[in-house]
C-alpha cells in the first residue's frame, strides 16, 4: 500500500470499486462504507486507502461465503 493516503473523487471511486454513485451513498448511509471528507463547498473526497481497504474486506468476505459452498 502506498505511504501516502491521497483523497480521490467520486469517479475514481467508482472505478475502484465497480459501484454507482447511488449505492456509494447508499452503503455510506449504512455504515457499510468509508465516509467521505468535505474539503470545502460542495466537494467530497475520500481516503484512497480507506476504499481500497473497504473493496479488500469485500473480496475476503466474498471468499468465506464462497468457501462454505459445495460444489
Amino acid at each position: 500500500m502506498s505511504a501516502v493516503d491521497r483523497l480521490i473523487k467520486m469517479a475514481e471511486v467508482q472505478d475502484l470499486t465497480g459501484l454507482s454513485k447511488a449505492m456509494i451513498y447508499r452503503l455510506i448511509n449504512r455504515g457499510s462504507f468509508p465516509q467521505q471528507f468535505k474539503p470545502g463547498g460542495f466537494a467530497s473526497r475520500w481516503s484512497e486507502c480507506e476504499v481500497l481497504d473497504w473493496r479488500e474486506s469485500q473480496r475476503v468476505k466474498r471468499g468465506l461465503e464462497n468457501d462454505g459452498r459445495s460444489d
